[in-house]
C-alpha cells in the first residue's frame, strides 16, 4: 500500500515537472524576470501559456507567501464546450495584481487592471475558462474561490455620468468576494458588489450590491437568496 502511494506521488511529481518545463516559454520567462527578484523568478512561480496576449505589462505583480514552481498558471486548462486551440487569453496589466498563493486562470480568460486598479486573488483562486475581470479601482477575492466560464467582473461603468451640477455620480466602486465562493457560469458582478463567505451564485445571475447572508445560494436578476445554511465542495 505504501509503495503504491509512493509511486503515485512520484508519478504526479514527474507529470508536474513536465508541465512546468513545457510552459517555460519566452512569455513565462519575461513575466517572471520582469516582476520578481532573480531569486524568486528562477523558480518560475508564474507560468504563462503561449496563447496569452500580453497586452500590457507596465504594472506590478506581487506574490505573498511561499514561492514554488507553477504556483500561478495563466491560460492553461481545458473546458470541453470551448475550442481551446483557438482560444486566447489577455493580460492587460497597467495597475497591480496581488497573488496571495496559488491561482489557476483558465484558457480564454481576460484580465485588465487599470493604472490605479488593484486586483487581489486569494489562495487557490480558480477560473475554469473564458471569464473576464476588469478592475479600475479594486477587486478582491478571498481564498478557495471557484469561478466558472463566461463570467464578467467589472468595478467601473467606463463612461462618466454627471448630475445637473456636473458632479460625477458613477465613480468606480470596489468589488469584494469572500472565502470559498462558487460563481456559476454566465454571471455578471458589477461595481459595489459584496459576496460573503461560502456563497454560491447560480448561473446567469447578476450581482449589483452587498449580499446579506453567508453560506447561501443566490440566483436571479438581480440575485435573491433561495437557500440558506448550505456548504459546497
Amino acid at each position: 500500500m505504501k509503495v503504491t502511494i509512493k509511486m503515485r506521488n512520484i508519478s504526479k511529481s514527474i507529470q508536474r515537472l513536465f508541465m512546468i518545463l513545457g510552459a517555460i516559454n519566452l512569455k513565462t520567462i519575461y513575466i517572471n524576470f520582469k516582476f520578481l527578484s532573480f531569486k524568486k523568478a528562477i523558480k518560475f512561480p508564474i507560468l504563462i501559456s503561449r496563447k496569452v496576449w500580453l497586452k500590457s505589462c507596465s504594472g506590478k505583480i506581487e506574490i505573498i507567501g511561499d514561492i514554488r514552481s507553477g504556483l500561478i498558471k495563466i491560460g492553461f486548462g481545458e473546458v470541453g464546450i470551448f475550442d481551446k486551440r483557438h482560444s486566447r487569453s489577455i493580460l492587460g496589466l497597467y495597475g497591480k495584481i496581488v497573488f496571495n498563493g496559488a491561482a489557476n486562470i483558465g484558457h480564454g480568460s481576460k484580465i485588465i487592471v487599470a493604472k490605479d486598479g488593484i486586483l487581489s486573488l486569494g489562495n487557490k483562486f480558480t477560473i475554469s475558462a473564458e471569464s473576464q475581470i476588469i478592475c479600475y479601482k479594486k477587486i478582491t477575492f478571498g481564498e478557495n474561490c471557484l469561478i466558472s466560464w463566461d463570467n464578467l467582473f467589472m468595478d467601473t461603468d467606463f463612461h462618466k455620468m454627471m448630475d445637473e451640477k456636473d458632479k460625477i455620480i458613477n465613480e468606480p466602486k470596489e468589488i469584494t468576494v469572500g472565502n470559498h465562493v462558487w460563481i456559476g457560469c454566465r454571471c455578471l458582478v458589477l461595481k459595489g458588489s459584496v459576496i460573503k463567505d461560502g456563497n454560491i451564485i447560480g448561473a446567469n445571475s447578476i450581482v449589483v450590491n452587498e449580499l446579506e447572508n453567508k453560506n447561501s445560494v443566490y440566483v436571479g436578476n438581480p440575485v435573491k437568496c433561495v437557500k440558506k445554511n448550505i456548504s459546497w465542495i
